[in-house]
């Protein structure tokens, strides 16, 4: 548990940065235990993020309050939640740490899945809020092939995978004063066991 205390999670890191070079940037701040870069265990491949270890925990409040560029890539710096924490904030409603790192957020995409919309949102009203964000490309709202009404939920498509990064450091987003949640759209092959856990995880809340 102690080792949790000086624990950093960091996203968001390019595929060339290995565990030496996290070490070698992140050093400058305080002694390091350990860095991690995660990978793919079928493709070996990193998955854009990794973890970083002080032995000093107070190094943190250091590290996180300024901005870090690794390998030409702004990577994104937060404390690592510990297990009691992830399995808290997923129970709150906060599930974007557990989300991210687990059920597909390693994917890049440049489309995401919007549940919960308000019955009166059109694709205009749709497309506007989420151009906030980067340059959509596509808007669809589903709707009941029988009723012709809308379903509660959507897809927008964004010209770069970095627009989506954006509207994902929220989990909600207010859409015409109702809460609607933001997820990546996977691909149907991308996470063959955790889509279907997802969109119900996602739908009851």
């Amino acid at each position: 548990m102690d080792s949790d205390q000086g624990k950093l999670f960091i996203g968001g890191i390019s595929w060339e940065t290995s565990e030496d070079r996290l070490k070698e940037y992140f050093g400058q701040y305080g002694d390091i235990l350990q860095t991690v870069v995660m990978r793919d265990k079928v493709t070996g491949r990193p998955r854009g993020f990794g973890f970083v270890v002080f032995s000093d925990p107070s190094v943190l409040d250091t590290v996180l309050q300024e901005k870090h560029t690794i390998d030409g890539r702004t990577v994104e710096a937060k404390r690592a939640l510990s297990r009691e924490e992830q399995q808290t904030s997923a129970r709150s409603g906060n599930f974007n740490q557990g989300r991210n790192s687990g059920g597909g957020g390693n994917i890049r995409t440049k489309k995401i899945f919007v549940g919960g919309l308000p019955p009166t949102l059109t694709e205009d009203g749709f497309r506007q809020y989420f151009e906030a964000y980067g340059h959509v490309t596509d808007v669809v709202i589903m709707y009941d092939q029988n009723t012709q009404r809308p379903r509660g939920f959507g897809f927008i498509s964004f010209d770069t995978e970095d627009a989506v990064d954006r509207v994902l450091h929220k989990s909600f987003h207010d859409l015409n004063g109702k809460q609607v949640e933001v997820k990546r759209a996977l691909p149907k092959d991308a996470n063959p066991g955790g889509a279907s856990r997802t969109m119900s995880g996602g739908a009851s809340g």
